[in-house]
This record gives C-alpha cells, structure tokens and sequence, in this order.
C-alpha cells in the first residue's frame, strides 16, 4: 500500500500495543487512507524515531494499533537550516510552515517585524499542527520546531547568527554571499552549527532593520531581479542554501571552483 506515516506522543509509543488513536489519526487512516485491519504503517515520534506498526483493530470507526520494532528513516537534512519568517498574512503563513517543513527546515522563527501587518500573534498550536501534518506527509521523523513569535530588538540579541538574509532592495547575488560565508565560516562550523535563513514580510524588511541583521553576523543577499511574494522567497531562499550546502560538501571547498559558474 502507499506510504503512510503518523505522529503519535512518544509516552504513547512507549505503551506498545493497543494503542487507541486520537480522532484525526483515525479519520486520516480510515478514510484519507483506506487501511485494513493487519496494514503495516509508519509512527514517529517527532523527535527522530520512527516505528513499523501495524492495524490491530477496527471498531466502531476507531483503529487500535500495535507498535512493532523500530526502524530508521534517513529522510532528514545534513544541515541545520532555521527559517526567520517576518510574519505574513494567515493563509500564506500556512504555506510557509507546510512548505518549509517539507524542504527539511529544522525550525522556524516567525519574526514580528517594522512591517508586519496585524499583531495577532496566538497562531503558534495552529502552525504546529501544520508542521505536523506536513512531517507526516512528506516522510520526515522529526516536527520542526515552531518558537513562539519575537520582536527583530530581542531577535538580534545574544550570540551571532550565522546566516543570510535575503533583501529584495539589493545585496550580493546568492553565489557571491554564499562564498562570504564559507569565507567567515569554516565548513565544519556551517555543517555543525544552525544557520538562519532571514525573510521579511509582505512589506518587506526596512533599511534599519537589515543592517542590525549585518551586525549580527548575517550576509545580505538578493534572490534575483524580480520581486518575489515573501512565501516564494522562503521556498527558494532554502532550496537554494540547501542545493549550495550540498555542493560544498560533494565537491572541493578549498578552491570552491563549484561555486565560480556564471
């Protein structure tokens, strides 16, 4: 049968078996699914474990499981990307978590930023059943981790933030601030250590907000001519770094060659 993958609490996990599912899981099994009593699925536990289980029992519309041993998924990024999202419009919001966790993001930052549009905040428990819901989907055995939303002034405090931050009123092309990097950082520090992803809102970032993110460690960078939505931006923004990463570590850093095509 097609791949099927579910989050379950790990205190759940650890009772084994007949295991009682919680409504949506049962929904999502049952009718999204298709499964039969003796279907073999996957469980995770968000963390990075995952389990074979198997349908024990149906009835009365509700499906009692039985974990079965534990297995190892290999579905997660090498790298410890971090999205800071200036936050947008609920709906496109959404699409950011979903889409993000989906490309192998291991946390994400939503920013309230000089231009954010509307102060409600209380999204958090929503955008992590989102983050959820797309881990389960796309194979992965580790939710990202959703904070709680903060200000640009407590955001830039403490350490420095290894990263880039993308600017549609200029900076280097991405190849460019890329190699700034590298050069700052050893590639051992970039592999081992998180490196942040910063994306402003719909309005984009201001002059003033962008030059505390240099201070703080990160390299302004642009995504091309044309002016992307801020969910597009994040999307390719983290396509992009994790393409790069990826090369530096399959071809030769040293010369970074790989790097010098136009």
């Amino acid at each position: 049968m097609s791949y099927i993958s579910i989050y379950l609490p790990s205190e759940e996990i650890s009772k084994k078996n007949h295991i009682h599912l919680p409504y949506g899981k049962n929904h999502y099994l049952l009718n999204v699914m298709r499964c039969k009593v003796g279907d073999i699925f996957t469980v995770i536990d968000g963390k990075g474990s995952s389990y074979n289980a198997r349908v024990q029992q149906i009835k009365n519309k509700k499906i009692i499981i039985d974990i079965l041993e534990k297995i190892e998924i290999n579905t997660e990024s090498e790298f410890n990307l971090i999205l800071c999202q200036g936050i947008i419009k609920a709906n496109k919001m959404d699409i950011v978590i979903q889409k993000a966790t989906e490309l192998g993001v291991k946390k994400i930052i939503p920013l309230i930023t000089e231009r954010v549009v509307g102060r409600k905040m209380d999204k958090v428990k929503r955008w992590q059943k989102i983050a959820e819901e797309a881990t389960e989907q796309c194979g992965r055995a580790i939710i990202p981790d959703i904070s709680e939303p903060i200000g640009m002034e407590d955001f830039f405090k403490g350490d420095s933030l290894k990263g880039l931050i993308f600017w549609e009123e200029g900076g280097k092309d991405i190849l460019d601030a890329f190699k700034d990097l590298i050069e700052r950082y050893s590639m051992n520090t970039l592999k081992n250590e998180s490196i942040y992803l910063l994306i402003g809102p719909e309005g984009g970032l201001t002059k003033d907000e962008v030059l505390k993110a240099e201070k703080s460690g990160f390299v302004k960078t642009t995504l091309g001519k044309r002016l992307l939505k801020a969910e597009t931006a994040a999307m390719v923004a983290l396509a992009l770094v994790e393409f790069l990463l990826k090369c530096s570590f399959t071809f030769s850093v040293q010369d970074k060659n790989f790097l010098r095509f136009r």
